[in-house]
């Protein structure tokens, strides 16, 4: 059996720095946009947020479905979410995040399965390439709904 990391390891191994410190975000930032690809892009990204998404979603659902269909589940759970947090903000319901985090979902399966990686390149363009991975899937989305709608 794998051991479970606590919340503040998780975080600590993620940002390599304590949960709390006063350089958290920024390690969070410079880690996750200057990732060698965007599958570990998303491992950087909001250390909180995914130690909870993989222990409630991730783990349990890769336990009896295939790695790609849990992890395309999970960018929706947390798309949904997301949209729930909205929707009750603005008191109306909005359905925008989860078919945006779906595509974030599909293209990191799709890296992965292609085996991309770009870690020889310089940070900034590492960078580059996953908020242009970011902002095209969030253009795509809007340009959809906005043609759907």
């Amino acid at each position: 059996m794998r051991s479970t990391l606590s919340l503040s390891q998780y975080v600590k191994k993620r940002n390599g720095v304590p949960l709390g410190a006063s350089h958290s975000m920024r390690n969070m930032l410079s880690r996750s946009f200057g990732a060698k690809s965007f599958p570990i892009f998303w491992q950087y990204w909001n250390p909180i947020w995914s130690y909870y998404l993989s222990r409630n979603v991730m783990r349990p659902l890769a336990s009896f479905l295939p790695i790609s269909l849990s992890i395309l589940i999970t960018f929706l759970v947390s798309g949904a979410l997301h949209d729930l947090a909205v929707s009750v903000v603005k008191w109306n319901i909005i359905v925008f995040f989860t078919p945006w985090f779906g595509l974030m979902g599909l293209m990191v399966i799709a890296s992965q399965k292609a085996g991309t990686s770009y870690g020889h390149l310089a940070w900034f363009i590492r960078a580059s390439i996953n908020a242009t991975f970011i902002i095209v899937s969030l253009g795509v989305t809007y340009f959809v709904e906005s043609y759907y709608a």
